[in-house]
């Protein structure tokens, strides 16, 4: 068994804490909104290169502690070096062992993404069986469905990849748009990333939903078109690819990407406006789809 010790800190605070709390012998250590669930709840956002200046003004820390460490020492030693004079009020619950395999897959139940797609962990039965069922457990890579992005990418996908097209997925993580796309119909699909564990996630996904995806690093040369292409990544890396990805859209081909804030649309819009125009297609807490047609011949 272990503690679960949560305390509280403002945010000049709460970084160097939560070090001392780990160097002095905690096992993990969290940071969280201390005011969430409340209206004065602060949503933060960030992506490589431009994380949030700062955490929340009030934030909690949840310490998971051995069970037999003396619990004032450990928090007095990493308060003294974190340079809080004051020990902060703290409280304590057992943690008991659990079933951890068991607890984590009831965290993960089947996503309906609309009328004609879901996505079912392994173990769970599909609720629609009439409907496409994508296989996906959680794993080492990005994408099961329940983040608001893929939800979004994957929503388009539905809409707009018939049989007989070509499609490229971007930074494919789990392979889960690229797997939607081929269960649509396309007779192509190639999975674009940077990371050679995603493509291998790719490749086992793939294969248990009994699809067929081509896979390739992203340095490796894109040397066709795509009549769709989804990508799903992060604002900043959009931005600087717009030539490369707009590149690959086929004379009359979509386009549509995600992974941009709300906040962040027009950035990203502009970046791609010399090679064709975006616009917002659907939002989904806080995030968007932007989607735009190549010109044609």
């Amino acid at each position: 068994m272990w503690w679960s010790v949560v305390l509280e800190a403002e945010a000049s605070q709460a970084e160097a804490l939560s070090e001392a709390l780990l160097d002095a012998g905690a096992l993990s250590v969290s940071i969280e909104d201390a005011d969430a669930g409340t209206d004065r709840e602060v949503p933060q956002f960030g992506e490589p290169g431009h994380l949030p200046s700062s955490l929340w003004s009030h934030s909690r820390m949840v310490a998971l502690v051995e069970r037999g460490a003396d619990l004032p020492a450990l928090i007095g030693a990493a308060c003294q070096a974190a340079g809080i004079l004051t020990l902060p009020p703290y409280t304590t619950e057992a943690v008991a062992e659990q079933n951890w395999v068991a607890l984590t897959q009831s965290q993960f139940d089947p996503i309906q993404i609309n009328e004609r797609l879901w996505i079912v962990p392994s173990w769970h039965e599909a609720p629609d069986p009439t409907a496409i069922n994508i296989a996906l457990d959680p794993g080492m890579a990005f994408g099961t469905g329940s983040h608001p992005t893929t939800h979004l990418c994957l929503d388009w996908i539905t809409r707009h990849v018939g049989p007989g097209q070509s499609v490229l997925d971007y930074g494919c993580g789990s392979g889960i748009l690229g797997i939607a796309a081929a269960r649509m119909g396309a007779a192509d699909v190639l999975g674009v990333d940077i990371d050679p564990k995603a493509l291998d996630a790719a490749q086992d996904n793939a294969a248990r939903n009994q699809v067929t995806l081509r896979l390739q690093p992203a340095e490796a040369p894109l040397v066709t078109r795509f009549d769709r292409v989804v990508a799903n990544i992060l604002t900043n890396p959009l931005c600087v690819l717009a030539p490369a990805i707009a590149a690959t859209v086929a004379p009359g081909g979509q386009l549509a990407l995600s992974g941009v804030l709300e906040s962040q649309a027009a950035q990203v819009a502009e970046a791609y406006a010399p090679y064709l125009i975006l616009r917002v297609g659907a939002t989904r807490d806080g995030w968007v789809r932007l989607e735009g047609e190549a010109p044609p011949c």
